[in-house]
């Protein structure tokens, strides 16, 4: 364990090589499953809980961690299995995701794995739309070859805390707002719920939304537009694209739209649950145009206003 917690803070440098380092745990006795390390704040042994009356039945309560009262989710019970009997073998990892810190009840924590995104494979199909994962991977280590998978942690802590797409009085431009019915936006991230918040809160002003899933499947389809004459760069008012997803991540695809001279200028929004200085200086590095982190329906609209403002100026 503190071997684990010593080496977390030195392992986000591989974002924006589409690389990728994974913590690796049990909720039950044989699956592995995982997180990625830059989204892990640390890992403890489970403290004692406090109860939280009215709350959602996968928060097994709340942890005080240095002061600060952390919701602990019971993550076996929220993605679909029997809860996990809360115990002192119990280990707590501690995340941020959307800006909000909380803290997932785990069985055993094993160790951290280095890898690429292109290691990283969509769940199979036939797992249906509503299984929890983002990904899967295989991991072979003393000649055994383990599947590990990766949780969608964004869909897990959705059904847990209501996410809001109203906006806030103020924030739509009414006379931006009659440009918006018809233009599209290629909205790109492995997680089905974040394309789904996303979808929910610009078709409310007429955008016409486009997805894919990983940053590949983006590059594929922009390269199929550009070969069949169209100009991607006016097809598509922006993109907005996540950060982290298999495959490739946000900043590989960033990086492969720029050095395409068909495609180079389009409007490139940085939309990620990971946040802080780090992602700004991957932002300029790589040549993002915005990034927000998520879920903010108001910051949503006001860069698409943003940018349709420009175009309309020109």
């Amino acid at each position: 364990m503190k071997k684990v917690l010593d080496t977390v803070d030195q392992r986000t440098q591989l974002v924006g090589e589409n690389r990728l380092e994974l913590l690796l745990f049990k909720i039950s006795a044989t699956q592995l499953f995982a997180i990625n390390v830059f989204k892990v704040k640390e890992v403890v042994k489970l403290p004692t809980l406090s109860a939280l009356p009215g709350s959602n039945s996968n928060i097994s309560g709340v942890a005080n961690i240095r002061g600060m009262s952390i919701p602990v989710i019971n993550l076996r019970g929220a993605i679909g299995f029997s809860p996990m009997p809360v115990s002192e073998d119990c280990n707590l990892i501690i995340t941020e995701y959307n800006r909000s810190v909380q803290g997932f009840l785990v069985g055993k924590v094993e160790h951290i794995v280095n890898m690429t995104w292109s290691d990283i494979m969509p769940p199979p199909k036939s797992a249906g739309a509503n299984n929890y994962l983002t990904a899967i991977t295989k991991l072979t280590e003393n000649d055994v070859e383990r599947l590990v998978s990766i949780i969608d942690v964004e869909k897990v802590l959705a059904e847990i805390i209501d996410y809001d797409i109203s906006l806030s009085d103020g924030v739509l431009d009414e006379q931006l707002a009659e440009h918006m019915p018809g233009k599209k936006v290629l909205i790109v991230d492995d997680s089905s719920t974040a394309r789904k918040q996303v979808r929910d809160t610009l078709s409310q002003l007429g955008i016409e939304i486009i997805e894919a899933s990983d940053g590949l499947q983006a590059l594929h389809y922009l390269q199929k537009l550009t070969a069949e004459g169209i100009d991607v760069t006016t097809e598509f008012l922006m993109i907005i694209t996540d950060a982290e997803m298999p495959e490739m991540d946000g900043y590989k695809l960033t990086s492969e739209i720029r050095a395409d001279e068909k495609m180079s200028a389009l409007y490139i929004t940085l939309n990620t649950s990971l946040s802080g200085s780090f992602n700004h200086a991957m932002v300029e590095k790589v040549g993002c145009d915005e990034f927000i982190s998520k879920f903010q329906p108001d910051l949503l609209v006001d860069v698409v206003q943003k940018r349709l403002k420009t175009l309309l100026s020109k």
